[in-house]
């Protein structure tokens, strides 16, 4: 009998304003039973600092069937992190075999470039709207 291979995968929210956007990230592959890639996937819930909001006002994490459900509330928006473990069925760049618990590399989402001045809280200093034409 083969012993399943489990995807840990993370979908996490990206981004500011209008270009806020969910993605999602296969950070690491476990060899064994559901319960032991459950485990693995809550400690990298548990110790998952995500990078927005920028003050951070309360965390939740949430345990769901498949995984866990991290939520991180800010001054004016939430933030989530979806954890979920998932039996890898194929892979198309499988690496060769190895040790059991082999991380991917996890790659760091790339930081935006926010032109837009904020003030300590992340709240822009001069609204989005003033000065538009449109609204006139």
């Amino acid at each position: 009998m083969d012993v399943p291979t489990w995807g840990l995968v993370m979908e996490m929210t990206v981004g500011l304003g209008e270009r806020k956007h969910t993605e999602a990230y296969v950070v690491a592959h476990v060899t064994g039973s559901r319960e032991e890639a459950l485990a693995e996937l809550e400690r990298r819930a548990r110790s998952h600092e995500p990078a927005h909001p920028r003050s951070p006002r309360r965390r939740r994490l949430l345990r769901q069937a498949d995984g866990f459900l991290l939520v991180v509330d800010g001054a004016w928006q939430s933030y989530v992190t979806r954890f979920t473990v998932a039996e890898l069925l194929e892979d198309s760049a499988a690496p060769a075999a190895g040790p059991e618990s082999a991380p991917d590399p996890a790659p760091e989402p790339e930081p935006e470039e926010d032109p837009v001045e904020r003030d300590a809280d992340g709240v822009p200093v001069r609204p989005a709207w003033l000065g538009r034409a449109d609204l006139a």
